[in-house]
Parts: C-alpha cells; sequence; structure tokens
C-alpha cells in the first residue's frame, strides 16, 4: 500500500475519534440535544468563527465533491457528503481523497 494511502487512512481514523471523543460525552451529558450543542459552538466569537470557517469547508468540499463526480462519473466519492455532515471535515476531506485515489 502506498505511504500517501496510509496517511490519508491515518487522517480517516483521527477525523472520527478525536471529535467524537468530545462531542458524544458532551451530548451524552446534555441528553443528546443537538440544538444545545449548536448553542454551545456560539458561545462566543472565537468559537463562532471556527464554527464558520467548517461551515464553509463543508460546503465547499460539498460542492466539489459533487462535481467532480458528475464530471467523471465516479459516484464513490460522494460518500465523504455524509461523512462530513455526521462527523466533520476531519473525516470527509481525507475520505474524500482517499476514495477519490481508489
Amino acid at each position: 500500500m502506498p505511504p500517501f494511502r496510509i496517511v490519508l487512512i491515518l487522517l480517516c481514523v483521527a477525523g472520527i475519534v478525536l471529535p467524537m471523543r468530545y462531542f458524544l460525552p458532551w451530548l451524552s451529558a446534555n441528553d443528546w440535544d443537538l440544538m444545545a450543542m449548536v448553542d454551545a459552538w456560539h458561545v462566543n466569537d472565537a468559537s463562532s468563527g471556527l464554527v464558520w470557517d467548517l461551515t464553509v469547508a463543508a460546503l465547499t468540499l460539498t460542492v466539489w465533491s459533487i462535481w467532480e463526480s458528475i464530471r467523471t462519473r465516479r459516484w464513490i466519492g460522494l460518500l465523504a457528503i455524509p461523512a462530513t455532515y455526521f462527523v466533520g471535515v476531519s473525516l470527509g476531506l481525507p475520505l474524500y481523497l482517499l476514495l477519490r485515489r481508489a
């Protein structure tokens, strides 16, 4: 297996484990209230800036993966879209790059 592929796989694992390490305990402690989590993300200007940064990155990845999937007729890259919105860009981007090279 090429080294770049191994790096992408490791980034996918990190992109799942690192965010979920914080999200799951927080959600569990707050009765799985997603709106409370959104409110917590906007507790100050710094965190709101990060939310918007990641939102633009997620939308960019979505547009890119749709555009390239239509252009190349390789639909496997579309799996990065739910990964991005259910976990985060930290999983969606390395997964997309991994699937793109598949």
